[in-house]
């Protein structure tokens, strides 16, 4: 059993990524290897992919382990051929470059991500029930101290303006670190109240599950 304090915790938002590398397969394997040419990622890496799988599409993965030609993705698990179908894994990875850190959040609270159900009623049941279908579409956002001297004010402005997906991650104690393929939306007011903070929000529109590494 153990438990952790997010105090002390970072946000950041992909600032520069490197030109997209294509892959032309992904293993089906515990660990996905990319089949790619001429790379020069190395291990620790972070990449945000586009696949031909859509549930590695829009992802932000760490690499493993990297070579001209093969790229290992971390706890990237593949080997269901009905969620990865053999042949289906092809795209392209974009190494994150820098980032830029989110400073003074104040708050962060999550939306969505819920398991949605249908009922089913037959006519010879005297109740129905519920089965379950999608998950509902899930959001992060943050309210931040309003500082337009800082650094991240252009770099969130043009991710609004620009509508890609971007990366994200937040760097929890105890090298705990969460990565999020998002579009990002950036309020341009500032919240106003009198004896208050003025704070801005940063909506960060999930566009693939989190990915989490521990260490």
């Amino acid at each position: 059993m153990g438990y952790k304090l997010p105090n002390g915790g970072t946000i950041q938002h992909a600032a520069t990524y490197a030109a997209a590398l294509a892959f032309t397969a992904l293993s089906n394997a515990s660990e996905a290897i990319a089949t790619v040419a001429a790379s020069t990622l190395a291990a620790g890496d972070i990449v945000l992919l586009t696949c031909g799988w859509s549930s590695l599409n829009n992802k932000v993965v760490r690499v493993k382990l990297a070579t001209a030609t093969a790229i290992t993705l971390e706890a990237i698990d593949t080997t269901d051929p009905l969620i990865f179908p053999v042949g289906g894994g092809v795209g392209t990875m974009k190494k994150v470059l820098t980032w830029v850190q989110i400073p003074q959040v104040t708050d962060v609270s999550f939306s969505g991500g819920t398991q949605n159900y249908t009922d089913v009623n037959f006519l010879e049941n005297a109740q129905g029930f519920q089965i379950p279908t999608d998950k509902s579409a899930a959001s992060m956002v943050l309210t931040i101290a309003d500082d337009p001297t800082q650094a991240f004010n252009p770099i969130l402005q043009a991710a609004d303006a620009g509508k890609q997906i971007q990366a994200a991650r937040m760097n929890l104690p105890g090298a705990d670190t969460i990565l999020y393929g998002t579009y990002t939306s950036f309020s341009t007011q500032p919240t106003v109240s009198r004896n208050n903070l003025l704070t801005r929000t940063v909506n960060l529109a999930l566009q693939s599950l989190p990915t989490r590494y521990l260490s």
